[in-house]
């Protein structure tokens, strides 16, 4: 379940192409194109990604993956661009608000499905600060990343609001509830 484990370096690399790609984007509507074998074999290795924009440490986009489908460093430029002008809950980020933006980047783990009978028995499960969650029941799906943890702290207040998150109410329960853990290695 653990991440792959990259370099501050990577990171920081990973980081710049993210910026890169918004900056692009804003220029040309257009993700930046990277070209595979410019960069070391962990960046090319499949794995998922979320890309936060935050301006003034108000959240301003959030896109990722939540499977590992193609090579780690495309992955961070589209969910990059993305973030930036495909979030549904926001408008396409504008070139004056550069100033103030910060980008988060969270690589993810594979995902380990949680067996559990009852709501308490899921609960008991989670390890605040440490677990991202994904839940879901016919086709309500979301996730949260497990810096959510900081603006939720309570395992009972994490898996609520990530229930409404889905369009399930807070209180929701049902046996047909699924559930899986991850974990992330992030820069900033």
């Amino acid at each position: 379940m653990a991440p792959m484990l990259l370099s501050d370096a990577q990171g920081r690399q990973l980081l710049r192409l993210a910026k890169a790609s918004v900056v692009q984007g804003l220029h040309s509507g257009k993700p930046l194109v990277v070209t595979l074998a410019d960069y070391d074999a962990d960046l090319r290795q499949p794995a998922a990604s979320f890309v936060t924009l935050e301006r003034y440490k108000q959240l301003r986009g959030c896109i990722g993956r939540l499977e590992a489908v193609r090579p780690l460093v495309l992955d961070v430029v589209d969910n990059a661009f993305s973030a930036a002008f495909k979030d549904p809950r926001f408008s396409p980020l504008m070139a004056s608000e550069l100033a103030g933006l910060s980008l988060h980047l969270s690589v993810l783990s594979s995902a380990d499905a949680l067996e559990f009978s009852s709501e308490a028995e899921l609960l008991a499960q989670l390890r605040p600060g440490v677990d991202g969650l994904i839940v879901q029941v016919d086709s309500h799906r979301a996730t949260f990343l497990p810096s959510v943890w900081s603006q939720l702290p309570k395992p009972s207040q994490f898996l609520n609001q990530l229930k409404r998150k889905a369009g399930l109410a807070a209180d929701y329960w049902s046996p047909m509830l699924k559930a899986w853990r991850y974990t992330t290695q992030s820069f900033q």
